[in-house]
C-alpha cells in the first residue's frame, strides 16, 4: 500500500482519506477502492484508454448495457438499468462524458463508469 493518499478522481479534491480497502472524498461522497488506485498508479492515469465499469477497455463500435438507471437531465425520461447500446463512439466529452451513442431516447453523451462491455 503507497504510503501517500491520492486526490479524489471524481472532483479533483485532495481532502481525502483511508477507510479500511476504500478511499473516501468527504467534499462529494466518492468511494473508490485502494486496489484500484493503485493499479491506476501503475497503469498510469493518462493512458488515454477508455475503460467501463468492470476495466475493460472500450472502442468505437462497440456494444455496451447500462450498469444503473440513469435520469436524463432536462426530462422525465430514464434510460433503464440493462439497455442495450450498439455502435458507441468515444469522445473527449466535457465532465467525464466521454461516449458518444444513440440511445432509445436520441443521441446523447453517456459516462465509461455506468456501462459495461456487451
Amino acid at each position: 500500500m503507497s504510503q501517500t493518499i491520492p486526490a479524489c478522481p471524481q472532483c479533483g479534491l485532495e481532502n481525502t482519506y483511508a477507510d479500511g480497502a476504500s478511499y473516501i472524498c468527504p467534499d462529494c461522497a466518492f468511494e473508490w477502492p485502494v486496489q484500484a488506485a493503485e493499479e491506476e498508479g501503475d497503469a498510469g492515469a493518462g493512458d488515454g484508454i477508455v475503460r467501463d465499469a468492470n476495466g475493460n477497455a472500450l472502442a468505437d463500435g462497440d456494444a455496451v448495457i447500462l450498469v444503473k438507471d440513469l435520469k436524463v437531465k432536462g426530462s422525465s425520461s430514464v434510460l433503464k438499468k440493462g439497455s442495450k447500446i450498439k455502435g458507441i463512439r468515444l469522445v473527449d466529452g466535457a465532465d467525464g462524458h466521454n461516449v458518444d451513442c444513440r440511445t432509445e431516447l436520441g443521441s446523447m453523451l453517456l459516462k465509461s463508469e455506468f456501462l459495461k462491455k456487451a
